[in-house]
């Protein structure tokens, strides 16, 4: 997801996709610490957009 995506969402929105990713990062660390995932740059990928999705809900709840 890219910055200018997760800016158009609202905060609740917002909130709720953060939750859903963080999950799914648990989901696959778990996967991968059993079964070594092939690709696992999919891990750091999602990483970083919660960090996004983070960032954006930080700057709309400051402007609010």
């Amino acid at each position: 997801m890219k910055a200018a995506e997760a800016r158009e969402m609202s905060v609740a929105d917002l909130r709720d996709r953060i939750e859903v990713e963080k999950a799914n990062l648990d989901t696959m660390k778990l996967n991968h610490t059993v079964t070594p995932v092939e690709n696992t740059s999919k891990i750091a990928k999602t990483r970083r957009d919660i960090a996004r999705m983070m960032t954006v809900l930080a700057q709309k709840e400051k402007q609010n």
